[in-house]
């Protein structure tokens, strides 16, 4: 098994409420960490039939008769629960950690939390492997040192590369599923990620949206492959395939909801005309695009137009997994504007007194500092202690005054 860095969050989570919802994409190793959880846990699992019809025969009965340590698994599966466990938690809402549901790719599932059990929940979710976790290596401090809003010195000074380039370059191609990770067989893994969009078509799809046509749909990914990293015109991809744009705006929606697309909103909260204000977004899995690609190798890799792009959303899931693993709320954001300045990355949150944290991703070992113009700008005019830099290079290196260089190796 895998160490899950997430762990600790998730215990954490339920010391403080009565009832703790992970939810994340299929195959990211949820069932696996529930299985892992330490004391006596029940488990129900709402794919399995005989749990499914035990639990709804008599909703309010079953959670009197298991009023703790209760796992239910595939939880949107079973509407009926959450009224029953509204009453089941209210029924002594001091005691905390006593359930545990998740829920693979299902924005039904958020939707009946928040109607029936507001304020009584916390939400956690769980993505494929990490950069650490693929190598099995301790959560970084760089995301604990942001938070505190440490010093850029200090950030320097305590974090260092803890991988070889060619580990980034493994996990860059091969992706976090967890599975694939566990074999050696390059054959299987291929296998494994030509499978994996099936199962999420026929069971994930098919199953929360039955009128939903699925071949048009799978042409839909395969087009979002291709647009990975960029700005998204939802009239350019609707001309494409033969769509309208509020079809094109639903199967969006619907793949940043189920945990395959990242959506990442336009900055607009800048002094700064003429913004872009269109988003742009992401395959959320490296090795998912590339399969999607048929990119076969790193070698191929290197000289795929896509090369770019790709390497900028690993490192934006790298980093956002970062967070979300220590337990850290942040919102992402790009920036752009119709003259030509770019940022990939601003993040939104709390570092230490700061609340916006600007980030430039370069596949590069060296950076041009004339190309970092737009970052320094952005740091300056909205007051920022330092803006970053994520590439290849070796070591943590200062770029400018106020410009930090950190190697993805860091990560």
């Amino acid at each position: 098994m895998i160490a899950r860095h997430i762990q600790f969050h998730l215990q954490t989570l339920l010391s403080h409420f009565p009832c703790v919802v992970l939810t994340g994409v299929r195959q990211s190793g949820k069932t696996t960490l529930l299985n892992s959880l330490p004391g006596e846990w029940q488990r129900f699992d709402m794919e399995n039939s005989t749990d499914r019809q035990q639990l709804l025969s008599d909703p309010d009965l079953f959670f009197r008769l298991h009023a703790d340590k209760v796992v239910i698994d595939e939880a949107q599966l079973a509407p009926p629960l959450f009224s029953a466990l509204r009453v089941a938690i209210d029924r002594d809402r001091s005691r905390k950690g006593r359930f545990l549901l998740s829920g693979s790719s299902s924005p039904a599932l958020v939707k009946q939390i928040s109607e029936s059990l507001a304020g009584r929940v916390a939400y956690l979710e769980m993505s494929p492997l990490s950069l650490a976790e693929a190598w099995q290596l301790p959560t970084s401090a760089f995301y604990s040192l942001l938070a505190k809003g440490a010093p850029i010195a200090d950030i320097q000074a305590e974090i260092a590369a803890r991988l070889s380039l060619q580990q980034v370059q493994d996990y860059w191609f091969q992706g976090g599923y967890p599975e694939p990770w566990l074999s050696d067989d390059v054959e299987f893994r291929s296998l494994w990620y030509r499978h994996y969009i099936d199962a999420y078509l026929l069971r994930d799809i098919g199953a929360l949206f039955p009128n939903l046509n699925r071949d048009r749909y799978r042409q839909f990914i395969s087009l979002l492959s291709q647009h990975s990293g960029n700005i998204i015109n939802n009239a350019d991809i609707a001309r494409t395939l033969g769509v309208s744009e509020p079809t094109v705006r639903d199967w969006l929606s619907i793949a940043h909801n189920t945990f395959l697309w990242r959506h990442i909103p336009a900055w607009d909260r800048s002094a700064a005309k003429q913004l872009i204000r269109h988003p742009k977004g992401f395959l959320r899995d490296s090795g998912l695009l590339h399969r999607l690609l048929r990119i076969q190798d790193t070698n191929m890799l290197a000289t795929h137009p896509v090369v770019g792009k790709s390497w900028e959303g690993m490192v934006v899931e790298t980093l956002l997994r970062g967070f979300e693993n220590a337990g850290i709320d942040v919102t992402p954001f790009h920036y752009r504007t119709r003259g030509g300045a770019e940022i990939d990355l601003i993040l939104e949150g709390q570092f230490g007194n700061a609340s916006l944290l600007a980030i430039e991703i370069k596949l590069t070992q060296q950076s041009d500092k004339r190309a970092l113009r737009s970052l320094s700008e952005f740091v300056t005019a909205h007051n920022s202690p330092f803006g970053l830099v994520i590439n290849n290079d070796e070591r943590p290196r200062w770029l400018a005054e106020r410009i930090l260089a950190i190697p993805a190796a860091c990560l």
